[in-house]
């Protein structure tokens, strides 16, 4: 249970993994500012649960400014910043630039600029984290998505440079997951051969993302650090 006032702001939460830390994250008696891009159903859930949803659109330098602006409206404080937010998109021809730019401003500017004009209500929370959603397809790069797998990279990178930078005061760390959660249209033998691929062979759902973000969160001695949560498949 929680011993702070201070909210924790997970961004992209109002669908899978981040819609169900949010929720386990308020059960635990954290309150909850979360931002979405989509009006997806998770979003009223979390309303209805007592989370404040916040729109922002993080594929601009405008639109992740207007977000952070809008943040200190809400809170003067902050227990953590969880970067959930995302994006995938493949290189086609005549776009990759656009898919570039894109995966470049979400998965790096918006951690960047929110980190930097948002260390003030980190510093009113003892303890404060930050902890940064990568992806273990960083390990060995991706022939299909450079840019996302690039971009994801940068905020591993971001992970060892922020916690260089905020150190005592602000724990900052990253989780590297991969398969998590099917979706429904995937078929038989896609689900076959992506379970192959790690030593551990299961769909472990969302909650081992919470315990990982549990774990950053509680442990006093973690920074800089990057979580591999992959089921093994680095060593198959």
């Amino acid at each position: 249970m929680t011993t702070t006032s201070a909210p924790i702001l997970i961004t992209g939460a109002g669908q899978r993994v981040g819609l169900h830390c949010a929720q386990r994250l308020l059960e635990d008696g954290y309150s909850i500012i979360f931002t979405y891009r989509s009006d997806r159903p998770g979003v009223q859930t979390l309303r209805d649960l007592g989370a404040i949803g916040v729109f922002a659109d993080f594929s601009s330098e405008a639109g992740i400014l207007s977000f952070i602006a809008e943040l200190h409206t809400h809170t003067d404080s902050l227990r953590a910043i969880v970067h959930n937010a995302s994006d995938w998109l493949a290189e086609t021809p005549g776009s990759e630039a656009e898919a570039f730019n894109r995966m470049v401003n979400i998965h790096m500017l918006a951690p960047y600029l929110i980190n930097l004009h948002c260390a003030d209500l980190l510093k009113q929370s003892k303890p404060a984290d930050i902890i940064h959603l990568s992806d273990d397809v960083t390990r060995k790069g991706s022939s299909k998505h450079i840019a996302y797998c690039a971009s994801k990279a940068g905020l591993d990178s971001l992970t060892l440079s922020f916690a260089a930078r905020y150190a005592p005061a602000i724990k900052v760390n990253g989780i590297a997951p991969a398969l998590l959660l099917f979706n429904p249209d995937d078929d038989a033998a896609y689900r076959a051969k992506a379970l192959a691929k790690s030593a551990l062979g299961i769909e472990p759902g969302s909650e081992v993302i919470y315990q990982s973000l549990r774990y950053l969160l509680d442990n006093p001695y973690v920074t800089g650090t990057t979580l591999t949560v992959n089921g093994g498949r680095h060593v198959k």
